[in-house]
């Protein structure tokens, strides 16, 4: 996550300039070790510094003289690292090889002891983020192709859906390699969510060639027709998923023009696929639909239409009832800005609960102030020790002597402290590695260290970076949700040349992307924050198709019937159409959920697979609720509507 902060975030400055001036990174791992006497826990910091990798190992010899009864020593930093025979030590480790480490780690203290961390964090995604989009894909190629056998009426054609959109999702994943590297959470998410979102290019191609096969002898001639007549439509819904995942690559936050990028290209090249790889396999393999064909496999339920346009009067007061309450509850929700809990069916979710539960939270905070000054590093050193929730201060001047000359010992001692130009401050602080707690604490470290030192002071560690994350995709928020509804507006512009459309449209999405994130508020869970900025582009950009089909058969049977007539058809045509759509993407969400490890994938999942559901309840029940209620807006301002006058 570090890594995708700008390079003037406040921690990405700050870990640069640690980098240059000291060896080794900030201790934001920890072990616990059980049943040990002090000297075992001694000769267990010594293996572990043996580990390659592993840098800058803590533990109590560290923070007072062992040499001393331990009587004698502050308790509450002793059972900082040592309670009730067992030894927390901390320690960080080498960038880049998480997992190898880790896993040298592992075999060093066994099955009994625990392990957490951020660099284990990291590893643990490293391992999980491949493996799980094979098991996600997995379990979803066989749940789409039932839901594609069930919606059409041959049993090899599900077969070339999938080959058109799969083609250019292995294309897309080749083309990664130009980028250098991609963030765990465009592996674990981009190639499922590219399938569900361009999955429909093919749908409404083929479905427009089996309708023409009915009128015309000749496939040729039958797929010519057949994507002149599907081009605007898959045109207007790549254009407003497009534009959609472009708004993301405008974010600081660099995680999501990682994915955006990803989803860009993608949709590209399923548009691509679909409009000429797709008619060419076709028509080498359209006899192969011919001998499968087979009877409907779902029974059709007639007078779809009336029955849904009888609840107009209540969709739209359910809507308006719900649509403030949602707007206001889906901003004022528990954010997380990290990657969220590590699951505790998991090794290293396990640990984690072992070590809080005896040693309760522990953040480490590493402050660089400018070195020279030894009488006020050690007021300032005095006074952050008084501060609350900071449980210990590692520093020369305390855990050495600010009345030894530092020139006068060995490297060995002073390099962990002092570099050419900055003084290094460890903090140990009780609270989690984000939330209010921690960021108020920050915030009161920084300002004490400033009060001493002016402007040139610097801190480093995760619940510093997470603090960083939290202020930009704020301000990011709010810029790419506008940048998304502007650029969706303009396409629904574009294609529909109408004033009133776009926003009617934008209003059933969005109410349905405002619901969703509105729930964990109400339910009172904490949402990723990635997930929920990431999940309001993704949700408006992926399902405005279902409006944009719904509101372009409408438009055009309105040219020759009245309203209630022309909606009632649409509804009989389009539901059915627009409820495999959305069970295909609702189905990979859920199964992202499931099958993900990744606390991030598995919130972008959940609120992927209800947003998707709460889209088609939307189109369905709103969307021809309001066009009909303003059918004499929609006509007085979208250029040539040409619709039916019903009273000549």
């Amino acid at each position: 996550m570090t890594d995708y902060l700008p390079d003037d975030a406040g921690s990405t400055v700050a870990m640069d300039i640690m980098q240059e001036e000291f060896e080794g990174s900030v201790p934001t791992n920890r072990i616990m070790i059980e049943d040990v006497t002090i000297q075992e826990a001694l000769d267990f910091k010594n293996k572990l510094e043996k580990i390659d990798g592993v840098s800058n190992v803590t533990w109590l010899d560290d923070a007072i003289d062992l040499k001393s009864p331990l009587e004698m020593a502050d308790q509450v930093v002793v059972e900082t690292y040592y309670k009730d025979n067992k030894a927390l030590f901390s320690f960080s480790i080498r960038e880049g090889e998480e997992v190898v480490i880790t896993d040298n780690i592992y075999e060093l203290i066994g099955e009994d002891n625990a392990m957490s961390g951020e660099s284990l964090n990291t590893a643990t995604q490293q391992k999980m983020a491949g493996t799980e989009s094979m098991y996600a894909a997995a379990l979803l190629v066989p749940i789409i192709i039932l839901i594609l056998v069930l919606s059409t009426n041959s049993w090899i054609e599900p077969l070339f859906f999938l080959t058109a959109i799969g083609v250019s999702v292995l294309i897309n994943m080749g083309t990664n390699i130009f980028l250098g590297e991609v963030s765990f959470v465009t592996q674990s998410v981009a190639p499922i969510l590219q399938l569900a979102v361009s999955l429909d290019y093919a749908i409404f191609l083929l479905h427009s060639f089996a309708d023409y096969r009915k009128k015309v002898e000749d496939p040729h001639h039958a797929m010519e027709l057949a994507m002149k007549k599907s081009f605007s439509a898959i045109t207007a819904s790549a254009s407003t998923t497009f534009f959609g995942f472009i708004a993301l690559t405008f974010m600081n936050f660099e995680i999501g023009a990682d994915l955006g990028i990803n989803l860009v290209k993608g949709i590209l090249l399923s548009f691509i696929s679909v409009m000429i790889f797709l008619p060419a396999l076709t028509l080498l393999f359209y006899k192969w639909i011919d001998k499968t064909k087979h009877k409907p496999l779902l029974p059709s339920i007639k007078n779809k239409g009336n029955a849904v346009v009888k609840m107009k009067i209540p969709s739209i007061l359910l809507v308006l009832l719900v649509i403030v309450p949602a707007f206001l509850a889906q901003s004022q929700t528990n954010f997380i800005y990290g990657i969220g809990d590590q699951p505790e069916n998991t090794r290293a979710g396990s640990d984690i609960v072992k070590i809080k539960e005896h040693f309760g939270e522990s953040t480490p905070i590493v402050l660089l102030v400018p070195k020279g000054d030894v009488a006020k590093e050690e007021e300032l050193v005095q006074d952050l020790e008084k501060i609350e929730h900071v449980s210990s201060v590692l520093a020369f001047v305390n855990t050495v002597s600010a009345a030894i000359p530092p020139e006068y010992l060995d490297s060995s001692i002073t390099d962990q402290f002092y570099s050419e130009n900055y003084a290094r401050i460890i903090l140990q602080t009780e609270t989690k590695n984000e939330g209010e707690e921690a960021f108020h604490l920050i915030e009161r470290v920084q300002d004490k260290a400033k009060s001493y030192y002016d402007q040139d002071v610097f801190m480093v560690g995760e619940s510093v970076t997470l603090y960083d994350i939290k202020n930009i995709v704020q301000k990011d928020n709010q810029l790419v949700n506008l940048l998304t509804v502007l650029t969706v507006a303009f396409v629904l512009f574009v294609t529909f040349k109408s004033i009133s459309i776009p926003f009617i449209l934008l209003l059933t999405i969005q109410t349905a992307v405002w619901i969703n994130l509105s729930v964990p508020y109400f339910t009172d869970s904490p949402l990723v924050y990635v997930g929920y900025l990431l999940i309001s582009i993704i949700q408006l950009a992926a399902t405005v198709d279902y409006a944009i089909l719904l509101t372009d058969a409408y438009k055009e049977y309105r040219q020759e019937m009245p309203a209630l007539a022309a909606i009632k058809r649409t509804l009989d045509e389009k539901i059915f159409a627009i409820g495999i759509s959305a069970s295909i993407l609702s189905s990979v969400g859920f199964i992202l959920w499931i099958t993900s490890s990744n606390p991030i994938v598995t919130s972008i999942g959940l609120l992927l697979g209800r947003g998707a559901l709460l889209a088609f309840i939307m189109v369905v029940f709103f969307l021809p609720a309001c066009l009909l209620v303003f059918d004499k807006l929609i006509t007085k301002t979208t250029w040539k509507a040409n619709f039916f006058k019903e009273d000549r």
